[in-house]
């Protein structure tokens, strides 16, 4: 990472430190200002019906969206994923069902993205931490721009997981501790390689962006009232807050939609921030969750995440583990296979339900964000077989 002078840059998109102010040029190769604090892209306007490229089926429809061009994007199919509607629990939902993605869950869309940037700027191998969906993305999508990655887990992550990254030609470094360990090794390393961080990267979430407008295409150009999501790092959260921003900008949707958050609550962050009513971390108890890609403990834009769901009007809950193993059963019920983690997002919409945050009769949107097949060994032990059963 360069180390420049931060100044500001009213010409055109660039870097923004929201906590400090300062600004940085889009091609500067860096992930994090110089004080390290996170960045994000400058608020850009937004595009219309007429700029969406229908001819492409992939997120790149929406390119003419995004802050730099990129000619030749490493891309795989990403993005247009299906929207189901469904009953759940005595209402309609319509659930956005992305781990139709080519490695099996939302991240691709910011891989895609991020990856070709840094594959335009000659990028030549990258480190990422993950506990499992960043990594085997990143994986993915390096094995496709021709770029070495190696990637690092902490201990227990889903073995599926890391067979998946290491399939795709990664070094994958297994490190001792929690997701909080792994991703102080990342920072360390980061000194000496270039770090295509999904919770870093101000790239990432511009692809993750596509999703508000795939989602306001899906529905008739229109936004729904509100999108329920699962947060760990909260990079749909943010996607989300980025994308509905621009369409309203544009003047393609009259408001933006209420980001309803699911966090588990063995590891609820966030939710205890907003409950006390900060945006900066409190204490909070915690515990291991089955749904292992939220169990992140201090998100780096944290305070970012809870910005974007106050700005919307929306909440968050936290979800006991019992309605998590529940909510993966009723959606397998249904024909959804959706790992833990993801199902954390349809649990929490009966919690929504009765607080009101979901209204009859409006337009919801809930996110599933990865595939049960990412996670075959707590999948398997929660559909074994009963003592006396044949199956």
């Amino acid at each position: 990472m360069s180390k420049v002078r931060a100044e500001p840059h009213p010409a055109g998109p660039h870097y923004v430190d929201e906590r400090s102010g300062a600004t940085y040029p889009l091609d500067d190769p860096r992930w994090c200002g110089d004080d390290g604090a996170p960045l994000t892209v400058s608020a850009l306007p937004g595009i219309t019906r007429a700029e969406v490229d229908t001819g492409d089926r992939s997120l790149w429809r929406y390119r003419a969206a995004l802050p730099v061009r990129l000619d030749t994007p490493v891309s795989l199919g990403e993005g247009c994923t299906p929207l189901v509607e469904r009953d759940w629990g005595g209402g309609r939902v319509h659930f956005k069902l992305e781990w139709f993605s080519p490695t099996g869950s939302f991240k691709d869309r910011g891989t895609s993205v991020m990856i070709s940037a840094l594959r335009q700027r000659g990028v030549r191998e990258v480190i990422e931490d993950s506990s499992g969906n960043g990594g085997s993305s990143v994986s993915a999508y390096c094995a496709a721009a021709g770029i070495r990655a190696r990637i690092l887990v902490p201990e227990g992550t889903s073995p599926a997981k890391i067979l998946q990254s290491r399939a795709y030609g990664a070094e994958v470094q297994v490190v001792p501790g929690d997701r909080d360990a792994t991703a102080a090794e990342a920072l360390r390393q980061s000194a000496h390689t270039s770090y295509a961080s999904h919770n870093w990267h101000p790239l990432f979430l511009q692809g993750v962006k596509t999703l508000a407008y795939e989602l306001w295409e899906d529905l008739g150009h229109t936004a729904p009232d509100a999108v329920v999501t699962v947060a760990g790092a909260g990079s749909t959260v943010l996607g989300c807050d980025l994308g509905f921003s621009e369409l309203l900008a544009a003047g393609q949707i009259s408001r933006r939609p209420r980001l309803l958050v699911a966090q588990p609550a063995h590891c609820a962050p966030l939710q205890a921030s907003f409950a006390a009513g900060t945006e900066t971390p409190v204490p909070f108890e915690y515990a291991p969750t089955i749904a292992e890609g939220t169990a992140i403990r201090r998100p780096v834009r944290h305070t970012e995440v809870l910005r974007a769901i106050r700005r919307s009007g929306g909440d968050i809950a936290a979800v006991p583990e019992d309605a998590i193993v529940a909510a993966v059963r009723r959606l397998a019920a249904m024909g959804l296979y959706a790992e833990p983690t993801s199902a954390t997002a349809a649990a929490a919409v009966d919690l929504f339900r009765a607080r009101g945050a979901i209204r009859p009769g409006e337009t919801t949107a809930v996110v599933l964000t990865g595939s049960g097949l990412k996670a075959t060994t707590t999948m398997a032990a929660l559909f074994a077989p009963e003592e006396g059963d044949p199956r």
